[in-house]
């Protein structure tokens, strides 16, 4: 057994050098001068995230949350059929996976290779690691014990009324906020693209046909419905070109105001119909391509090894870039919120699965899912950094090639590559086109594929867009929960959350705050406003971490959620200040109308971004200087309850730091 454990050692040993060994290529220790192989990220990535499930992840969950089969989790104790249900680990892994995993990691990593390769891959695999997956885990176990209660829930319950609304209210902002960044991608990438518009068009029809499939006509089919789906999904995809090659083309080409238009009409419709009906078999579509693709992607990078021609920090580290205008520090890390770090998976994390884990150490899914979706940016990094730094530009911003000759970055395939791909690239800025013609020259370069290009680069749009579009139907139904919650405490029906008069008073407010902001914004306003966003809730969610860690007695281990809350919480500050400022700056240049309207707007919604990250920190820091230097008593939410007999029940009593030797749950049964 001693000599099995030390050959293990040694294995993992042997890992580790070869993931030190990829990252000092990556990062130039070794040939600086020369272009890296876009293998090596990938090796470098895929090391460094094993090394931390295995060793960072497990000493979580050992010794920091003390993760207890003996607990019996909400899905078994509160077994109702329908919200808690205890489920299989894979399949709750690829629940939770697919939840979490929108077109975030996609974009962000792409719009961020402007300031070169090497910053974002490295805030992608250390921001993941350390602060992503840590937030996510935590508050996965917060909720487990807490009987799956959400984090506007949680963060009243545990931090007061100022937090608890602050949460609230943040969660609402960053919905709507990430809704308009991800819409704006759509309608850029279908702009005047009639292949493109007619194959996400038929998404539409296919889901219907999927709900009303697996609800009405052959309940229970999962197969069938899944090889229907599938099926129609690739015929669409085909078909687009027939229809994009026809005299009917122009009945599927749209300017960027009426594809607004179409796509708050999906997200009402979505919204507002039965989940069953298109909400559910959309999302349950859009990850069979999520997990294929990302599988087939690497594949490619694997097999071909592309060579990455970003280098690795471009001249605008220091600001002035045309996609994203701020300086490396802090828009890299507001522009990859997804990926690296995103509040928004506190939702989740505090949503659906902790309601569906059948056994406590089933919650290591928290922190291995945020991993999954970190390598999936690095693939979007890879993807995007294979192309020429001026082709790169020249599709992600509305420059014309002598302004973009005068950076230094000359234009050189953008024509060829309109051509391969049978759509004029140049001049669609959000990130979804750059991303698609990246995944589609890697694709194309496997045998035997070399002619096939176009099909390659509207399945990687479409790929996208289904991505895209499950967060916005989603996004606008959570959105649409919360205002009626709101609301209803001021008029009670509201809260009903079938009553039809707030079901469309509140979607149609979500969807017009949404596609107003796509309407008058841009990618350089709207992405680093999600980001900030993103951010914030992710500080929110780490306060709320840090405080359960508190009322776990486990002070001593409160720098692993409170050193990245700082980090996060700092650069949500400064990149709301230098935003607010440059919305101002901006829109004085204009004279009075829309434009300026939307940028001082878009200026105050920022400052209430930073006015609430000030309120949460400094009430919690408050809160924590009482309980852990002045040891005040304090009230817990957390629910106990374990195997052998006996009731469950909440901690709600005063508990002093002296009585930490006498808290002890009884054997044999739930107390407190």
């Amino acid at each position: 057994m001693p000599r099995m454990r030390h050959v293990i050692l040694f294995l993992w040993g042997l890992f580790a050098i070869l993931g030190a060994t990829a990252l000092a290529f990556v990062t130039g220790l070794v040939y600086p001068y020369e272009k890296v192989n876009g293998l090596w990220l990938v090796v470098a990535a895929a090391c460094i995230y094993v090394l931390a499930f295995r060793f960072y992840g497990r000493w979580l969950a050992r010794s920091v949350v003390h993760l207890d089969d003996k607990r019996v989790t909400p899905a078994v104790r509160l077994n109702d059929g329908v919200n808690f249900q205890p489920t299989n680990k894979v399949v709750l892994f690829g629940h939770h996976f697919a939840a979490i995993a929108g077109a975030g990691p996609l974009l962000g990593p792409v719009l961020a290779a402007q300031f070169g390769f090497l910053p974002g891959f490295l805030w992608l695999v250390i921001g993941a690691v350390l602060a992503g997956a840590v937030q996510d885990f935590v508050i996965l176990v917060a909720s487990l014990r807490r009987n799956g209660r959400s984090l506007p829930e949680m963060a009243h319950d545990e931090l007061g009324a100022v937090t608890g609304t602050a949460t609230a209210v943040a969660v609402l902002f960053i919905v709507v906020v990430a809704l308009a960044g991800l819409g704006f991608a759509v309608v850029n990438a279908l702009y005047r693209n009639a292949w493109g518009t007619f194959t996400i068009a038929m998404t539409i029809p296919i889901g219907f046909l999927m709900g009303f499939y697996l609800q009405k006509f052959r309940p229970g089919q999962i197969a069938e419905v899944s090889l229907l789906g599938v099926t129609l999904l690739i015929a669409a995809v085909l078909f687009g070109r027939v229809v994009a090659q026809s005299s009917v083309a122009s009945w599927c080409e749209f300017e960027r105001t009426t594809l607004v238009w179409l796509l708050a009409g999906y997200g009402f419709l979505a919204s507002v119909l039965p989940g069953w009906m298109l909400l559910v078999p959309r999302g349950y579509l859009s990850t069979f391509m999520k997990l294929g693709v990302v599988l087939l992607l690497g594949a490619g990078v694997i097999v071909m090894a592309p060579t990455i021609e970003m280098p690795r920090i471009t001249i605008f580290a220091s600001g002035g870039g045309p996609i994203i205008p701020g300086p490396l520090f802090p828009f890299l890390f507001i522009t990859i919120a997804c990926g690296a770090v995103s509040g928004f998976h506190s939702l989740v994390s505090s949503g659906t699965t902790p309601k569906m884990i059948e056994r406590e150490s089933q919650a290591t899914i928290g922190y291995g899912a945020m991993l999954l979706e970190s390598f999936v940016g690095v693939m979007a990094l890879i993807a995007a950094s294979v192309l020429i730094p001026g082709d790169y530009l020249a599709i992600n911003t509305m420059l014309p090639a002598d302004a973009l000759a005068a950076m230094g970055f000359h234009t050189s395939r953008v024509q060829e590559l309109s051509q391969l791909v049978e759509v004029d690239v140049a001049g669609r800025p959000g990130g979804a086109v750059s991303l698609a013609v990246g995944m589609a020259s890697i694709f194309a370069a496997l045998p035997g594929m070399a002619g096939l290009m176009a099909y390659w680069y509207q399945f990687a749009l479409v790929f996208e867009a289904l991505f895209i579009l499950t967060t916005i139907d989603t996004g606008t139904r959570v959105a649409r929960y919360l205002i009626q919650e709101m609301a209803g405490r001021v008029y009670a029906p509201f809260r009903r959350m079938n009553w039809w008069p707030g079901v469309l008073l509140s979607s149609g407010f979500v969807v017009g705050a949404w596609a107003y902001l796509i309407g008058t914004g841009s990618i350089s306003t709207i992405w680093p406003m999600f980001g900030a966003a993103n951010q914030l809730l992710g500080t929110l969610a780490l306060c709320i971490g840090t405080t359960v860690l508190i009322k776990m007695w486990k002070s001593q281990y409160l720098w692993v959620t409170a050193v990245p809350m700082l980090f996060v919480g700092g650069i949500t500050l400064v990149g709301s200040y230098e935003m607010f400022w440059m919305f101002l700056a901006k829109a004085a240049t204009l004279a009075a109308g829309a434009q300026a309207f939307a940028l001082y707007l878009d200026a105050a919604l920022v400052a209430a971004v930073a006015i609430l990250g000030v309120v949460v920190l400094v009430d919690s820091v408050r809160q924590w200087y009482g309980y852990v230097i002045l040891k005040r008593p304090f009230t817990s939410s957390e629910f106990i309850a374990a195997t052998g007999g006996g009731s469950a029940s909440r901690v709600q009593t005063a508990i002093h730091q002296e009585d930490i030797g006498r808290f002890r749950l009884p054997h044999g049964g739930g107390c407190c």
